[in-house]
């Protein structure tokens, strides 16, 4: 074994050979795979092996698709079969709202490219003879779904690597990792030390116990997972080779292993392996067997294909893996550590191993991953996601695998965790809470404890009235939102104006204002939406999205400020609330000495103010798109705050709202939000952002390339529709039709209670931006004629933000 390397990957399943090849490959030969024992010990040697296409992302989609396309090239380099089978697939539906979610799932394949069919029960039997047809009401079929060998892929990939120049050392155990102040590492293993610029940890299921290496604890934990193969089944003899097939209702998939079935089940009793600490001494092993766990899945199986039921049981494998809680990988460099790496987490290996190695590679090698991976970033968990919070969530996840997760449900494990002062205040005013980074928020308020309960649906819900009077006291009165959930940091200090100005698109404001500003990549994509408010010369308080705070920290750790500029995060340090609406002001007013109207406050003010007795910082700004302002204050004081205002507001007609009300409000006013407007898919421009990029200001982070999308005008366009829809609206990833083809995607829906308007905001090619009819969107399946908007449908020329 070599004692320097570019680049150590820990881990020889298939994620880290994967990452291995994918390096070679992107140009960095100098690499090194370590693995403790043989390739695919891990859990990619017993895994079943499966591939698909479909995922709830479709950023993760497009991932898979290059994973299951890539494997016939891998086997040319490398001469290493893949054990490829391509018979298609089929999702088997056995509810009305299953077979609903089947139609949102194909739609979302037609801007992916994918060629999905949906077919009824009987063309389901014909097409999978071995199901009782009674017990469905419909299928999907994919084409392009399978299985492969998972020794023979990992093989490949570590083959290939090594004819791209890289080396693989097997049965050598890592030991211990150690960081030099230069950033690199030392990698101790039983075989000696290494020395490498960069660290990898593939680990699979020892990946926690090689983040701890370095005092990271990652949201990872392994679970328990039973597949059977049966005897040979007399009616596949001579036969095309089946289907791969998921069954959602038995919460089962399978396949054809030879003459029989495969069948493998995520039981709502999934049982977590190893909770605490991987056993190093676990290597090609399974468990113990255990059938009276998934009794209940068989039974539902046998009975849905009773062809399974008159043959035996060849084999039984119980074996664990990964799951993060989310059930999506865990991918990227850790925020806080140089030069430190991570692949794990991957329980979909062989769909998405590939595109894991892709995206890793390049952000190594070009420092960006080449696609919208936010959906797999490490840095989506903070602290928060501690080892029994990730049972929790990963318990939770693996009994759903296979549920329907409709787009007004809140899960239930692991709450509530992380609560603010005045969460007991909107408890007690019959708030529906939803979780948010394990922090409870309002989404809307009942009118009594007993309907504080949400039907969850892909319809518009018991809550859709509620909402519509929430939305109506804030464009009509005044409401009141908690604001707490948002990313906040403090950056001070000498030097401070001219760092933001580098890593910001748009201005630095003068003392005492507000701006708003697009965060670039180097290649002009949008990585972040920030609010400065800048409190004195070198004091700004950033205001950005709390799902993201990681991700920001690590960008700032990159492009690190001078010496003497502190950039600290302190989401949870101040706590905020906001006030909206036109007697926002009549409110704010009356508790606050300073004069409050437009000549001595004006729009995009911000400002120490004494609010009652309160010191607070306090900004003429709302997401709502009305007059109103954003009060932010440090924990202790957020009660007393909520208390002041409360009282002082009833004669206003103060009413609260929450989080689905605000999201009608900023889509009646065409504002984007990150992670669905605002991606590193699409840069400023077309998002309808290059108002605040300053491209006079100097350099900064992204110019070069942000000023050639000006020239250019981009590819996309980011653009508002209303839908003529009934009692279902877009709630993003849906496909936007125009003169009979798909050319785009939605990124937001909502009802606009003020406009009374089914709403869209989404993507479309540039070239259709001036069109305003002859679109569709597409609703459960159904295609609802819309018309493109030239501006926000209410106060468009936001006359009322600035009264």
């Amino acid at each position: 074994m070599k004692s320097e390397a570019r680049v150590v990957v820990i881990g020889g399943g298939v994620v880290g050979a994967s990452v291995l090849y994918h390096l070679t490959r992107a140009g960095w030969k100098d690499a090194l795979l370590i693995e403790r024992g043989e390739l695919t010990c891990g859990s990619t040697w017993h895994a079943a092996g499966g591939m698909h296409t479909l995922n709830g992302d479709p950023n993760v989609a497009r991932l898979q698709q290059y994973t299951i396309n890539l494997y016939k090239e891998l086997e040319k380099i490398s001469g290493q079969s893949c054990g490829l089978h391509m018979p298609g697939g089929i999702m088997l539906a056995g509810t009305r709202e299953r077979f609903d979610w089947l139609k949102m799932a194909q739609a979302r394949g037609r801007y992916l490219g994918m060629e999905l069919e949906l077919i009824s029960a009987d063309e389901a039997a014909r097409v999978f003879p071995i199901i009782d047809k009674r017990h469905f009401v419909g299928a999907l079929l994919d084409p392009i779904e399978g299985h492969v060998d998972p020794y023979g892929v990992a093989h490949a990939y570590a083959k290939a690597a090594q004819i791209g120049g890289a080396q693989v050392v097997r049965h050598t155990r890592v030991l211990d990792l150690k960081a030099r102040r230069d950033g690199s590492w030392d990698v101790i293993t039983e075989g000696g030390k290494v020395h490498a610029e960069h660290v990898v940890n593939a680990g699979g299921l020892w990946a926690r116990e090689v983040g701890r290496m370095v005092g990271l604890e990652l949201p990872i934990l392994a679970m328990q997972h039973q597949y059977l193969i049966t005897e040979d089944i007399p009616a596949l003899k001579g036969q095309k080779e089946l289907l791969t097939c998921i069954d959602f209702e038995g919460e089962i998939y399978t396949r054809q292993e030879r003459g029989g079935v495969l069948l493998g089940t995520y039981e709502p009793a999934g049982v977590p392996w190893s909770p605490l600490q991987t056993p190093w001494d676990f290597t090609q092993s399974l468990l113990p067997e255990d059938l009276d766990r998934i009794a209940p899945s068989l039974e539902v199986g046998f009975q849905h294909f009773p062809a399974l039921g008159e043959a035996g049981i060849r084999k039984v494998v119980n074996g664990p893996f990964t799951f993060a809680p989310d059930g999506n990988p865990l991918v990227g460099p850790v925020p806080g550590l140089r030069n430190f790496w991570v692949a794990c987490g991957v329980m979909a290996g062989f769909s998405q191993g590939g595109g894991v190695g892709l995206a890793l590679s390049q952000w190594m090698v070009e420092g960006d991953p080449g696609a919208d991976i936010w959906g797999m970033d490490v840095a989506r968990y903070g602290d928060w996601a501690t080892l029994v919070y990730t049972n929790a969530k990963v318990r939770e996840n693996y009994s759903r695998r296979f549920r329907i997760r409709f787009p007004n449900e809140e899960l239930t494990a692991a709450r509530p965790l992380r609560t603010t002062p005045v969460y007991e205040r909107l408890q007690a005013e019959h708030a529906v809470f939803g979780d948010y980074c394990g922090l409870e928020q309002a989404l809307w308020f009942a009118p009594s404890a007993a309907e504080a309960t949400e039907d969850i649906t892909f319809h518009r819900s018991n809550a859709h009235p509620h909402v519509a009077a929430e939305c109506q006291a804030v464009r009509e009165a005044v409401g009141l939102l908690e604001i707490s959930n948002y990313g906040k940091f403090e950056v001070s200090g000498p030097g401070t104006e001219q760092w933001l100005s580098y890593v910001m698109a748009n201005r630095v404001p003068k003392a005492g204002r507000i701006a708003l500003t697009p965060m670039l990549n180097e290649r002009g994509k949008l990585i972040g939406d920030f609010t400065l408010c800048r409190l004195a010369a070198e004091h700004v308080f950033l205001i950005c999205t709390y799902a993201a705070q990681e991700y920001y920290r690590r960008w700032f750790d990159r492009h690190a400020p001078p010496p003497g500029v502190t950039v600290r995060p302190c989401a949870m340090q101040y706590v905020g609330l906001s006030v909206a609406g036109p007697r926002s002001r009549a409110l704010l007013q009356s508790v606050v000495r300073e004069d409050l109207s437009s000549a001595a406050f004006p729009f995009l003010s911000f400002r120490r103010l004494d609010v009652g007795m309160i010191p607070a910082l306090v900004g003429r700004i709302s997401f709502t798109g009305d007059l109103g302002y954003e009060i932010w204050v440090t924990t202790e004081y957020q009660r007393a705050l909520y208390d002041l205002l409360m009282g002082a507001g009833a004669e206003q007609g103060l009413k609260l709202f929450g989080g689905r009300a605000l999201n009608s409000l900023r889509i009646e006013k065409s504002f984007g939000t990150w992670a669905r407007e605002y991606r590193p898919i699409y840069g400023p421009y077309e998002a309808g952002l290059g108002r605040f990029v300053d491209l006079k200001k100097g350099e900064f982070v992204g110019r070069a390339a942000a000023l050639e999308e000006r020239d250019s005008g981009g590819a996309l366009r980011l653009v508002t529709f209303t839908v003529d829809a009934s009692d279902a609206d877009a709630s993003g990833d849906e496909p936007v039709w125009h003169d009979g083809k798909v050319v785009g995607w939605v990124t937001s829906g909502a009802y606009g209670h003020s406009v009374r308007q089914s709403l869209a905001l989404g993507y479309i090619p540039a070239a259709l931006a001036r069109e305003t009819s002859g679109f569709e969107i597409e609703i459960i399946g159904e295609r609802r004629k819309a018309l493109r908007q030239p501006a926000a449908v209410f106060d468009p020329d936001g006359g009322r933000m600035r009264a």
